[in-house]
């Protein structure tokens, strides 16, 4: 079972940045070859966000978040970010943190990923 551990959320004016990071309990993050992003306002779906393949450099962006979000990893730190900037208010979601074993073929679709952390809330006003 992987624990996911996301921290960084917060609340930011339109225009901010914010960091945020999810850790990988450290046997599990080998084992994950797909991590990423999706996040959830309320009323809405779920949708993905950022997801990186941590074998290699492929990266999938949402294209609400193109040129604005970047998404990277930390080996060492089992550690992926998310590098939020030129928040806007259709920002505002609970971001959760994901993982999966799907080779190389990352996925955008939240029923791919078994691993969830508990989910960070990001508020831009």
């Amino acid at each position: 079972h992987v624990q996911l551990v996301e921290s960084g959320g917060g609340s930011v004016q339109a225009g901010g940045s914010l960091t945020l990071s999810c850790t990988v309990s450290g046997y599990a993050y080998g084992l994950m070859s797909c991590m990423g992003w999706f996040r959830q306002a309320p009323g809405k779906e779920r949708e993905g966000v950022a997801v990186i393949y941590t074998g290699g450099e492929y990266t999938y962006y949402a294209d609400s978040v193109k040129g604005r979000f970047t998404i990277s990893q930390d080996n060492a730190r089992n550690t992926v970010y998310l590098q939020m900037n030129s928040l806007k208010f259709e920002d505002t979601a609970t971001y959760y943190c994901v993982a999966e074993n799907l080779g190389a073929f990352c996925s955008d679709y939240p029923s791919d990923f078994g691993g969830w952390g508990k989910g960070t809330q990001v508020t831009v006003s």
